[in-house]
């Protein structure tokens, strides 16, 4: 009837759907690593890496490198940005700095003063290239 046995986790934080916030009004400085999602709606000066998504708001600003999966931007960035994903600017953006991305959304009224480079997921073809090459190595063998 009475179980000692927990069927929930206590403590335990899945921090892929965590999300962090710097709300407007807050300045941060210095570099930020997150393995979870990220909004930010105040000013950001320095670099930003992060494994998932990212989201500017409209008064968001980074100054700096901006690094993550997926990224949607309607605020400011000056600085550079890799996503490896898909990259959407919205109507509000401005960016001053080169963008790499495999996937960009821009709606009409965003600024891009930049380079893009557009690429394909080219790690994920190395890698199969690199496996046929070796079973046919194997084959002659």
């Amino acid at each position: 009837m009475f179980s000692s046995k927990k069927s929930k986790k206590q403590g335990s934080l899945d921090v892929t759907t965590s999300e962090n916030r710097i709300n407007e009004g807050t300045v941060f400085v210095g570099d930020i690593e997150s393995n979870g999602f990220f909004r930010i709606d105040g000013v950001v000066k320095g670099n930003i890496s992060s494994p998932t998504r990212v989201v500017i708001g409209k008064k968001g600003v980074i100054k700096g490198l901006l690094q993550c999966d997926n990224a949607d931007i309607e605020g400011k960035v000056d600085g550079e940005i890799k996503v490896s994903e898909s990259l959407t600017l919205r109507a509000t953006a401005f960016i001053n700095g080169d963008i790499s991305t495999t996937e960009l959304v821009v709606e009409p009224g965003a600024e891009l003063n930049g380079n893009c480079n557009m690429k394909a997921n080219v790690k994920s073809l190395d890698s199969k290239n690199d496996q046929s090459r070796k079973e046919k190595e194997r084959k002659v063998s």
